[in-house]
């Protein structure tokens, strides 16, 4: 059966969100049930180098103030903080905490576990061939982080 290149980008997507959606339910057994994609996207920015909420809208390609809710509900949860700026005290800095780093970290333990259930379902050689092909046809860094900008100014909303 032939597919066409539309079937292919939601196949993708799909797979994408399938293991989003799957992580997110098993972050939440874990007792992290508030953990959001976008929050994984803004510590990695932070932990990056996206010191200042302005430099974490540019990151992720969105507005300032989508970037400051972003960072509001972050240091809430106790997984950023903000630190005044050696070099400007009008500056506030941003840094992920280290229970930031945590939620980072079971994060990615819980993909890996999710990596070897479909592992288990399509053999080691059939995936290994998927992130081969993948690696192949997407480059050495497939990993953007402004994907919640993206997909948001995209749609026509304004960033």
């Amino acid at each position: 059966m032939s597919r066409s290149g539309a079937d292919l980008a939601l196949l993708l997507l799909g797979g994408f969100r399938s293991l989003v959606d799957a992580a997110i339910v098993e972050l939440a057994a874990a007792g992290y049930d508030d953990v959001r994609p976008v929050h994984d996207f803004a510590m990695r920015a932070i932990a990056g180098g996206a010191e200042t909420t302005s430099e974490l809208g540019r990151r992720l390609s969105v507005s300032k103030q989508a970037a400051a809710k972003t960072v509001a509900v972050l240091q809430e949860r106790g997984w950023v903080r903000r630190e005044p700026d050696p070099g400007d005290a009008r500056r506030k800095r941003l840094e992920v905490t280290p229970l930031g780093f945590e939620v980072l970290r079971r994060g990615e333990a819980i993909f890996d576990q999710l990596r070897a259930r479909w592992e288990q379902q399509i053999g080691r050689d059939e995936l290994t061939a998927i992130e081969t092909h993948l690696a192949t046809l997407v480059g050495a860094a497939p990993g953007r982080l402004d994907t919640p900008g993206w997909i948001v100014h995209d749609l026509g909303e304004p960033t």
